[in-house]
């Protein structure tokens, strides 16, 4: 049962499917050929016999009606053409009597060819017809007309077997021909068959692999056609999916290291205050504002989470209105500048203009937040973070300016990907998770806007922040 099975999955795969294709083509095409050439050839063939013997029929009725010899002589001279031309001959009357046969057969009867009376009519017929005993036979009358008058017709009978005996030979060799070129085609389209479906069997195999789990699969094919950009497709997507697994573990791993560090603390004050006894008040407070603390961070991992997740299921909706810019990115500075101060960081403000466009407030101060803060973040004590407003091109654009630690060329393609973090041991050891950048830009995006980031290590980073103007808040 194993074996029929087997069997039967390898002649439906896609190169038996291919070569039958091709095989049944080129057969059509052959039966369609062979048709047309064998009924072309009988029809040349038959249409120069018929040529040829009413040629000879006129001939020899002329030499009949000026024949003066006797009917011995006649005799001769019938049979004489009938040699020649490998036929039967008979002069026939008026009457439809048989006046010689070069055969001495029917000489002195009467034949009622339909044939002979057309001809006995003035008319020159050449027909075929299946005589049993004989076979194909063709049967030709001309009149003979001496002073536009019909004296009789001469009827020539000639066998067609050896005509069709050409034809069949010619189809014959013809047949030869396609069995041979039906293997030749077979052979070469068995070949294409394995070039086609050997890349997609690879790319089958490799799509089996992933579906194991194992999600870095290659696939090399040699070529420039669609399977190679299907294969190599599917090398980016490959590669794309390892990545992001990766990153997702990565993101777990790290997302787990959060989640357990403030509730460890939290659990570790709590204990703290249930087990001791006469607690003073202000330790009291200050556990309490620690714990308090701790949950602001969960929090805040929470709600990046649940950010990402509204992204991806297009839940997210922007509420636009009418908004300063200018007011909005100096709230946002006032309420990051406690973390700067703490770093020693100086944070300059600097428009040229008021600038009044339609957005969601409450969505670009989060997508900008996450932009200044980090530029906070991985800029050492004493730098400086700068934050520029302006037009231009029919947008305004946020520049947000640092002198910190940059980011390597290697890694500007991906700082906008969930969970990439450029330097993961510093990410963890500053509470990044590698979600702020991801979100700032989906934000942005929405709002049919762009983020563009120049930087270089160790001299800082440069982050343009582009919102149309002319966004309808009323749509």
């Amino acid at each position: 049962m194993v074996i029929i099975l087997g069997l039967r999955i390898k002649f439906v795969s896609i190169r038996w499917k291919l070569v039958s294709t091709y095989l049944l083509l080129i057969i059509l095409t052959l039966l369609l050929i062979h048709t047309f050439i064998s009924e072309s050839i009988r029809i040349n063939y038959v249409n120069e016999k018929k040529v040829h013997l009413l040629s000879q029929g006129n001939i020899i009725a002329d030499r009949v009606a000026n024949h003066n010899k006797n009917s011995n002589d006649m005799d001769a001279l019938l049979k004489g053409y009938s040699k020649e031309i490998k036929s039967r001959i008979m002069i026939v009357n008026k009457k439809g009597i048989v006046l010689n046969d070069a055969y001495d057969v029917l000489k002195g009867m009467k034949i009622n060819h339909w044939e002979i009376q057309e001809s006995l009519k003035g008319k020159s017929i050449a027909r075929e017809h299946q005589l049993k005993g004989y076979g194909k036979t063709l049967y030709v009358t001309v009149p003979i007309v001496l002073n536009n008058k019909v004296y009789g017709a001469i009827f020539i009978s000639s066998s067609l077997e050896k005509v069709y005996g050409n034809v069949n030979k010619i189809m014959r060799n013809y047949l030869l021909l396609a069995i041979l070129c039906i293997v030749i085609t077979g052979f070469i389209s068995f070949i294409f068959a394995h070039v086609i479906a050997t890349p997609i069997e690879k790319l089958t195999e490799g799509i089996k692999k992933m579906h194991q789990g194992k999600l870095e699969q290659k696939v090399e094919i040699i070529g420039n056609d669609e399977l190679t950009n299907l294969a190599q497709a599917f090398n980016t997507m490959s590669t794309k999916l390892f990545q992001v697994d990766q990153q997702r573990k990565e993101f777990v791993g790290n997302v787990s290291h959060e989640l357990r560090t403030p509730l460890s603390a939290m659990k570790l004050l709590s204990e703290s205050l249930i087990y001791e006894e006469n607690v003073p008040i202000k330790t009291y407070r200050e556990f309490l504002k620690d714990i308090a603390s701790e949950v602001d961070r969960l929090d805040k991992i929470i709600q990046s989470l649940l950010a990402l997740v509204d992204i991806d299921k297009g839940k997210l909706e922007l509420n636009y209105e009418v908004t300063y810019v200018n007011y909005l990115l100096e709230k946002l500075i006032h309420s990051l500048k406690p973390i700067a101060v703490q770093k020693k960081i100086s944070m300059n403000f600097v428009y040229s203009e008021k600038i009044q466009i339609g957005l969601d407030r409450v969505k670009i101060q989060q997508a900008l937040t996450n932009i200044i803060h980090n530029a906070i973040k991985y800029t050492p004590e004493g730098g400086i973070v700068e934050v520029f407003l302006y037009s231009e091109n029919g947008a305004a654009v946020v520049e947000i300016k640092d002198n910190g630690i940059g980011i390597p060329k290697e890694s500007l393609p991906y700082i906008y990907e969930r969970f990439y973090r450029v330097d993961k041991a510093r990410s963890r050891s500053t509470g990044g998770t590698g979600l702020g950048l991801s979100i700032s830009k989906q934000i942005i995006e929405l709002h049919q806007g762009e983020v563009e980031v120049i930087s270089e290590v160790g001299k800082g980073t440069t982050f343009y922040v582009r919102l149309p103007k002319n966004m309808n808040v009323y749509s």
